[in-house]
Order: C-alpha cells, then sequence, then structure tokens
C-alpha cells in the first residue's frame, strides 16, 4: 500500500503542481479575445483552468466565440474602460490580439491602422505598466520583415516592412522593447505567418467579415458563399509560379501562446518568436487541397500579381521550439482545410452551432 501511495504521487505530481500553479495565477486579461485567434487562445486558457477575462469591440469578433471566463465590450484605447477592468480584476497578465489586419485597407487607410494597431497598443501599455502587469504576450506578424531576399524570415531577418500593417505592428514591438528595458512587463512577440484552420471540434471558427485568407476564402468559394477564388500572380519564380506560403493551423498557434505563457511565468526573458512550420505550399497546393476536401473543382480566376507580394515567405522556426518547446499537432495542409471546410460547411447550412451564421 504505501508503495502504491509513492507511485500514484509521482504519477500525478506534474498535473497537482500546475492545478496548484494555476490556483495562485492571477487573472489573464485577452483583448481581441473574441475575434479568430483569441478566442481559440481564450478556449485553451479555459480550458486549461485558468482565469480569464476578454476585452473586444466586436467589431470583427463575436460574442458568442468566447466560450471560458468573461466578456468586456469595449475598445482597447478606451483608457477609462482599462483603469475599470484593472480595478475590478487581479490582472497580472496580458495577452494582447486586438488588431486591424486586412493589409490593402492598411494602404488605403493608414491612419486607422496606425490608430487602433499603435497608438490603442500603447494606451494599453500605459495602463499595463500603472497597474505593475508582469507578463505580456503580443500578437505580431510576418509582415515585419517585408520581402526577404531569399523568401525565408528567421527572427535575425531584418524587418523592412512594406505596407501600414506591418509597420504599426512593428512600432508595438519596439514599444514593448523599450518598456520592458525601462522596468515594465516582461514580454513574448509572437511572428505570425499565414494562419489557417478551425478547432477540429467545430466549437469556434473563422468568421472574419471580408476575409482575405486564402484558406478561408477558397473554403467559402467551395461551399458557394463567393463566386470564385482568384489566384494573384502565376508567374512567380516558383515552382508552379504562384506564391508559396507557410500555413499555420490556429490550434497550434494558440498552444504557442500557453507555451509562452509557462515561459514567462518560469522567469523567462523578453523574446520576439516567429510562429510558423518552416515550410510553405504554394497557392495552386492549397487551392487542389480545398478541390480534394469539397470533391469538387473550384472556379478559379487567374489575376495579375498585387503589388507588394513576395514570391516566397516561410518562417524559419527553429527558435520557437527551443525556446518554448512549442510542439505542433497540426502541421498537415490537408488537416487544415478540413477543418476549415467544415466550419464554412456549418456557416452555409445555418447551424445553430455556427455562433454567427444566422
Amino acid at each position: 500500500m504505501i508503495v502504491f501511495v509513492v507511485l500514484a504521487s509521482k504519477w500525478f505530481t506534474k498535473d497537482v503542481d500546475r492545478a496548484i500553479l494555476i490556483m495562485k495565477n492571477k487573472t489573464i486579461l485577452v483583448t481581441g479575445g473574441a475575434g479568430y485567434i483569441g478566442s481559440h487562445v481564450v478556449r485553451q486558457l479555459g480550458e486549461a483552468g485558468e482565469k480569464v477575462v476578454s476585452l473586444d469591440n466586436l467589431s470583427t469578433g463575436f460574442r458568442a466565440a468566447v466560450t471560458a471566463g468573461d466578456l468586456v465590450i469595449g475598445d482597447t484605447g478606451d483608457a477609462k474602460l482599462l483603469d475599470k477592468i484593472f480595478s475590478e480584476h487581479d490582472i497580472d497578465t496580458v495577452l494582447h490580439f486586438a488588431a486591424h489586419t486586412i493589409v490593402p485597407e492598411s494602404v488605403a487607410d493608414p491612419l486607422k491602422y496606425y490608430g487602433n494597431n499603435t497608438a490603442s497598443s500603447r494606451t494599453l501599455l500605459e495602463c499595463c505598466a500603472k497597474n505593475d502587469v508582469k507578463h505580456f504576450v503580443f500578437s505580431s506578424t510576418a509582415a515585419v520583415y517585408g520581402i526577404p531576399p531569399d523568401g525565408k524570415a528567421s527572427e535575425a531577418t531584418a524587418t523592412k516592412p512594406i505596407n501600414p500593417y506591418g509597420t504599426s505592428k512593428l512600432m508595438t514591438e519596439w514599444m514593448l522593447r523599450d518598456l520592458a528595458a525601462a522596468g515594465g512587463p516582461r514580454y513574448v512577440c509572437l511572428r505570425y505567418f499565414n494562419v489557417a484552420g478551425c478547432e477540429p471540434t467545430g466549437t469556434i471558427g473563422q468568421s472574419t467579415p471580408k476575409a482575405t485568407l486564402l484558406v478561408k476564402v477558397a473554403c467559402e468559394a467551395a461551399v458557394g458563399s463567393r463566386p470564385h477564388v482568384s489566384v494573384f500572380g502565376t508567374d512567380y519564380p516558383t515552382p508552379d509560379g504562384t506564391g508559396l506560403r507557410d500555413y499555420i493551423h490556429v490550434e497550434d498557434l494558440a498552444t504557442a501562446h500557453l507555451n509562452a505563457l509557462d515561459y514567462l511565468r518560469d522567469a523567462g526573458k523578453p523574446a520576439t518568436l516567429n510562429c510558423g512550420y518552416g515550410h510553405g505550399y504554394s497557392v495552386r497546393e492549397v487551392l487542389q487541397a480545398v478541390e480534394k476536401a469539397n470533391g469538387e473543382p473550384l472556379v478559379i480566376k487567374e489575376e495579375p500579381r498585387r503589388a507588394g507580394d513576395p514570391p516566397i515567405l516561410i518562417a524559419v522556426a527553429d527558435k520557437i521550439t527551443q525556446v518554448l518547446d512549442w510542439q505542433p499537432k497540426f502541421d498537415d495542409l490537408d488537416t487544415i482545410v478540413k477543418t476549415s471546410l467544415a466550419w464554412e460547411r456549418k456557416i452555409a447550412a445555418k447551424d445553430p452551432g455556427a455562433y454567427w451564421a444566422a
């Protein structure tokens, strides 16, 4: 009996230790928690037993996408609202997703992006400094690299954004860096490559209005929500003439945020990390995967290149696995497409489970 107790204690030590840590942890503020990526992270935080409060203005997010914790409706740049949230919740960690993310829109309306993505982030950081926030995880982007000469970007690659979206995100990275050096929160900046896919069991998904991400656009075309899918550029110096991108499943990306949180709680130093798989697929390969999953051909229109689109953009992603012990589980194009298509079918069928289908 004594031996059994000893073995049992060893067996459960890791889970018990984590449970004790969670009980001691304070509340996590998630800005943009009702959005595509934020909602997946909030769900994983809830499943891990964390205390969460989300802040979202629901301009592109959805109330029902928030499956854990509390939801506050409002803007990240609202200093009075932030003061109220911090006074009512014992917050020591912020995960910051709230942002505008459409590249062509950022070119047409740059001040909208600098206002929301940069100025509002400054307001949030000021509030974090005032309230002694310890940890900050920032949703950044591979757009900070612009067009790398060889199509691959490591964290050491020069940052040369070619649009206001990328610049607005890079400016927030700089603010985080400088604030940390002045005694502010320790941080992890996660530079996303092409995020795609949906939660595998279909509880939540991507329903961003007027989305421009290829996998979602192609799946919308597959279910008839769009008349066709456009291929912008077929003469790139790539094997099939179309652009190559690094597609990362949103579930793996969400897990990276929880890994970053564990890293910071374990006294990890500020870090900037790429979030990608380190290999890519062409536009044609993605469309072929959607056709395979749907069992029908897509209506495809070939159009000229768009200004500023790099031929190849692939992550050098060794650092994140080393620093965060990140171990992706969904590194497969067919899986990414399958989960996206399943969600689009729910929306097209007005399935009550697709909470914004009505």
